[in-house]
């Protein structure tokens, strides 16, 4: 008798499900977002709190001190690093944004210095990760005398050697552009692009300063300038891969290869430029734009308030409807008025009484 087999059913095929896409995170909703680099001082979550009350709705910090050898890592613990993210969510801050200690030097052509920095820049890494981190900014570094297309090279190897056998998530890593200070890399985005290139394997994209821009000597105070460099940026590095822009007036006129931050509109760029830049289509939250793209202040506190107002100063370029603008606390400053020693407010009196007896004696005079 002959076997009759069943017949062939496509639907009992096993079929593994397709990997779900991952959500865009709550800050990529199409809204300006604007941030201020906030002090760990203290405690590390306490500057998501500095952020929220001076009016931002992302931030920028160092996860260890920016000018020190972290010792041993520095590594942060589970329970901050949870209670840390836990109060970025309750607070709607996004993106984070992190930046690298300025001791790195991936470029060095010294190797106990780049050996150093290498392991430097895994323990950002890994606390970038440990924080739910979503960029962390990395300046190029220096040749110091080597050739600049070495120099280029020894950064991207570095880059990747740090990150080696690492699950970064959805961390990515920024290049900022520089100045031109010394031998510092980066100044032109040909230099970035070429630090792309040879870091495809890893999540990569660029962090544009404008104050560095500008002393590098790309005039972007113009509508005209600001239209040329934009388009250089696009041929090169790809206003896509741009992510973040430090929004920095310059102390230094254009060209002065000096990096000196200075106050929104009170440096050698001006309100208008920034204005300007803020409301480019190609730049902007809009169609052209790029959806979470972020403006971050790294500019001085010279004055009690200083931060608050320049965060306000960006939300009043934008023109963004005063509603959807998050409220600052009033009067509050991640640097406060120096209060008078009990010696001062003991010889204020009398000095109150020493002048109104010279005003006496001066009206007395004039009689």
């Amino acid at each position: 008798m002959d076997r009759i087999e069943p017949a062939y059913d496509v639907s009992d095929e096993y079929r593994p499900e397709p990997e779900p896409i991952p959500e865009p995170p709550a800050w990529q909703d199409g809204s300006f977002r604007i941030g201020i680099h906030t002090s760990i001082a203290g405690d590390i979550a306490g500057a998501l709190d500095t952020a929220s009350k001076l009016g931002a709705n992302a931030l920028q910090i160092f996860s260890a001190s920016p000018r020190m050898w972290p010792r041993g890592g520095t590594r942060i613990a589970d329970a901050d690093a949870e209670r840390f993210r836990a109060r970025r969510t309750a607070l709607h801050l996004g993106p984070l944004v992190i930046h690298d200690n300025y001791l790195i030097n991936l470029a060095s052509p010294e190797r106990v210095m780049r050996a150093r920095s290498i392991q430097a820049f895994h323990d950002e890494l890994v606390r970038a990760v440990s924080l739910g981190a979503d960029f962390l900014v990395a300046h190029p570094g220096s040749c110091m005398g080597s050739e600049k297309s070495q120099a280029i090279s020894e950064i991207a190897q570095g880059m990747r050697q740090a990150a080696r056998g690492m699950k970064l998530g959805s961390l990515r890593i920024l290049v900022e552009n520089t100045s031109g200070m010394g031998s510092a890399v980066g100044a032109r985005f040909e230099e970035l692009k070429a630090i792309l290139g040879e870091t495809g394997d890893l999540p990569m994209g660029v962090c544009l300063d404008t104050a560095h821009t500008f002393e590098a000597g790309y005039d972007i105070t113009t509508e005209e300038g600001l239209g040329r460099t934009l388009d250089v940026v696009d041929r090169t590095v790809g206003l896509d891969r741009v992510y973040v822009l430090h929004v920095n007036d310059s102390k230094t006129p254009l060209g002065s290869r000096v990096d000196r931050h200075e106050n929104i509109g009170h440096g050698k760029m001006g309100l208008k430029a920034f204005g300007r830049i803020l409301n480019h289509p190609r730049l902007g939250p809009g169609p052209q734009g790029l959806a979470g793209r972020t403006f971050i202040l790294e500019t001085p506190i010279d004055k009690p308030g200083d931060d608050r107002r320049n965060v306000r100063a960006l939300w009043e370029l934008v023109g963004v409807d005063p509603k959807q603008v998050p409220e600052a606390a009033d009067g509050f400053s991640m640097v406060r008025k120096k209060k008078r020693s009990s010696t001062q407010r003991a010889h204020r009196p009398q000095e109150k009484k020493e002048k109104k007896g010279g005003a006496k004696a001066r009206k007395s005079k004039k009689r």
